[in-house]
């Protein structure tokens, strides 16, 4: 489990500040599909001026219905893995890629709390996919954190680590 860091407004608009260089070095537009952070991510990314020139779209697909609908995410892999899984954040990446057309995904789906979590899937659970056109499908970037700390605390962190995770795809031309 991560330790409770101090993610602060500051902290992410920086991160968001560097995605957006690297972003338009890139000529790529982001397509976000949250969960747990329920538009976070794309607040954070919308804060920085001139964002409409790097970001496509966002979706909030909190319940297993709207992940579904609008991001394609099949009844059986929510059936099988859960809302809260690597191959249901992967099916949201591919999905927002899909209905946006932009270059690159994350996708985030987690257990924040207080309830919520099981020994499996404890609070602050959370999954993480980026995907581009050319990395879709199972070659989609996935990854699993645990972090402490409170309802605020967990998305906050989730929110960090997902700017974090599409700014390292982005410099390393993921997919290019």
């Amino acid at each position: 489990m991560s330790a409770t860091p101090s993610v602060t407004d500051q902290n992410l608009h920086e991160l968001a500040e560097e995605i957006g260089r690297a972003a338009r070095a890139a000529g790529w537009r982001i397509v976000t599909a949250e969960s747990c952070t329920a538009g976070w991510i794309a607040k954070a990314l919308t804060d920085v001026a001139g964002s409409s020139q790097w970001l496509d779209s966002g979706y909030v697909t909190y319940s297993d219905a709207a992940k579904m609908r609008a991001l394609g995410v099949s009844a059986r892999t929510l059936a099988e893995h859960g809302a809260v899984s690597e191959t249901t954040v992967r099916e949201m990446a591919n999905g927002a890629l899909r209905a946006s057309g932009a270059e690159m995904a994350v996708a985030v789906s987690g257990i924040a709390g207080p309830d919520g979590g099981t020994a499996e899937k404890p609070v602050g659970t959370v999954w993480f996919a980026a995907a581009s056109p050319e990395s879709r499908g199972p070659a989609a970037v996935t990854e699993r954190r645990r972090f402490a700390g409170d309802r605020d605390q967990v998305r906050r962190q989730a929110v960090e680590h997902a700017l974090r995770l599409l700014l390292r795809l982005l410099r390393a031309g993921r997919g290019r």
